[in-house]
């Protein structure tokens, strides 16, 4: 599977934006998939995740309240919604999608046979 991320750009504190993960090849409705960032001089951080049968979602509780991610099963499409932005999310957000299962567990977040799209820039300003 191929993941293409867009929708990434520079708004102003508040604004709002809406990433999309688009995936081609051998998709599958049974991949979970998330949204992670990475801002410059730190580590990369999961930010959101939707799982793959039951549309339970998963956030990083500085997001939470801000953030909704979906995911388009016909269009094999996962979507971002970011609303009330600050100028801390500001980061390159990639994202990806694999195996929920690992160890005898369902998670929510992929966990294993990781699949990575390209980054998308977010700029928040103050």
């Amino acid at each position: 599977v191929q993941l293409q991320a867009s929708g990434g750009g520079a708004v102003q504190a508040g604004g709002s934006l809406r990433l999309a993960c688009a995936a081609s090849g051998r998709t599958s409705s049974s991949y979970a998939v998330g949204w992670f960032r990475q801002a410059p001089g730190k580590e990369r951080e999961g930010v959101a995740c939707i799982s793959s049968s039951d549309g339970v979602t998963y956030y990083v509780d500085s997001v939470k309240g801000r953030f909704a991610i979906s995911r388009d099963n016909v269009e094999s499409t996962v979507y971002l919604q970011m609303n009330s932005l600050k100028p801390e999310d500001t980061a390159v957000y990639y994202c990806a999608a694999g195996d929920p299962y690992s160890d005898g567990y369902y998670y929510t977040c992929p966990q294993k046979s990781m699949r990575w799209g390209q980054g998308t820039l977010v700029t928040v300003s103050s």
